[in-house]
């Protein structure tokens, strides 16, 4: 039987060449073991210091919003204020004080007025109650520029809001100087002057009878 060969020994050659690839492979495992340490450190880092600011702001609830656009708000309306004040003025200068009730044909001794064109029944159902009295003004106490101005509003506004029949009371003059219904006389030439009224009788007694008008306001056109 014939005998093997004897085998050769690696050389030193070969066995350098094992030793660096040995050193390699650990190399590159003690590489990568570090970087799985640091990134598994950096995980636990930003994992404790997500834990610390939620128990900082305890618990919370997502908010429930709803899709708007934000408009900018509408401003406000300017206040007439010039228009105001001319309407004041106006007011003032269209009722006098000096108006002659004479010159009117349709005045009558028993305190009552109507327009032309303005039947006598017309001032006759105002005194039987044929309108229901809708509103009234008291100028009763009043100077005479504040009971002008008192009693030109309340007419505009009357009429403005559709009233067909209104109550101007206006007292009876006792208190005056002299007893003399000062008040009174004026506000009759105030109203003749409005043209909004058409007619107006002095009260019936259970609704203040020399003390108030009645006045009959025209209708509103549309």
């Amino acid at each position: 039987m014939a005998s093997r060969p004897p085998s050769k020994a690696p050389s030193l050659k070969n066995l350098a060449d094992l030793k660096q690839v040995q050193r390699t492979l650990a190399e590159t495992r003690e590489r990568e073991a570090a970087e799985a340490a640091a990134k598994a450190a950096a995980e636990r880092k930003r994992a404790a210091e997500k834990d610390l600011f939620a128990r900082a702001i305890g618990a919370t609830e997502p908010l429930r919003r709803k899709a708007v656009v934000p408009l900018a708000p509408e401003p406000p309306a300017p206040i007439p204020v010039q228009h105001q004040l001319d309407e004041q003025r106006v007011l003032r200068e269209s009722l006098s004080d000096e108006f002659d009730v004479t010159t009117l044909l349709d005045v009558d001794d028993a305190m009552s007025f109507r327009r032309p064109g303005i039947g006598t029944d017309v001032t006759a159902r105002l005194r039987k109650g044929d309108w229901a009295i809708q509103a009234q003004v008291d100028l009763h106490g009043l100077r005479s520029d504040e009971a002008r101005e008192a009693l030109g509003g309340f007419i505009r506004n009357a009429h403005k809001q559709g009233l067909r029949c209104v109550r101007v009371v206006h007292g009876k003059g006792l208190g005056s100087p002299g007893k003399q219904p000062v008040l009174k006389t004026k506000t009759q030439r105030w109203l003749i002057q409005k043209n909004e009224v058409i007619a107006f009788v002095q009260a019936k007694p259970a609704e203040g009878g020399a003390g108030a008008l009645v006045v009959l306001l025209a209708p509103v056109r549309r």
